[in-house]
């Protein structure tokens, strides 16, 4: 079983909503986890989109990175360029993936137009983790 770490800055919108769209497509297949080189808590708007899209990531917790120091991890996605420059060294073979997503939780505007963006990013992220799935796969 393959051991997933998807690495942001807060761990409260990108990573979540990425841990949830591996989850759902790599299924029981691999051990998918999210954390963040800080903790800003789940971001309920990211829950919200998420929910619309079927995906229940409401029970998701916001991890720090150094939580997970002891798992072997297989791979290592990096989701916001800021965690990919600072991430940390795993004593692990992980193979490193990047992509940067806009943060959603930055935007400014409506309430409609701040859905909007984190609608946006979700869907980016969605094709990104399912592309992921079957580039790698599992």
């Amino acid at each position: 079983m393959k051991n997933i770490l998807v690495l942001c800055t807060g761990n409260s919108c990108r990573s979540q909503i990425a841990e949830g769209y591996l989850r759902h497509f790599a299924g029981n297949k691999a051990n998918i986890y999210s954390a963040g080189i800080e903790t800003h808590g789940v971001n309920s708007k990211a829950i919200q989109v998420m929910a619309e899209d079927g995906i229940d990531i409401s029970h998701h917790t916001s991890n720090n990175v150094d939580e997970y120091t002891s798992i072997p991890f297989d791979y290592v996605i990096t989701v916001c360029d800021n965690a990919k420059e600072n991430c940390p060294y795993f004593p692990t073979q992980a193979e490193r993936f990047h992509q940067n997503f806009p943060d959603p939780a930055k935007t400014t505007g409506t309430p409609e137009q701040i859905l909007n963006e984190f609608r946006r990013v979700r869907d980016m992220i969605k094709g990104y983790s399912k592309d992921f799935v079957n580039r790698i796969k599992i």
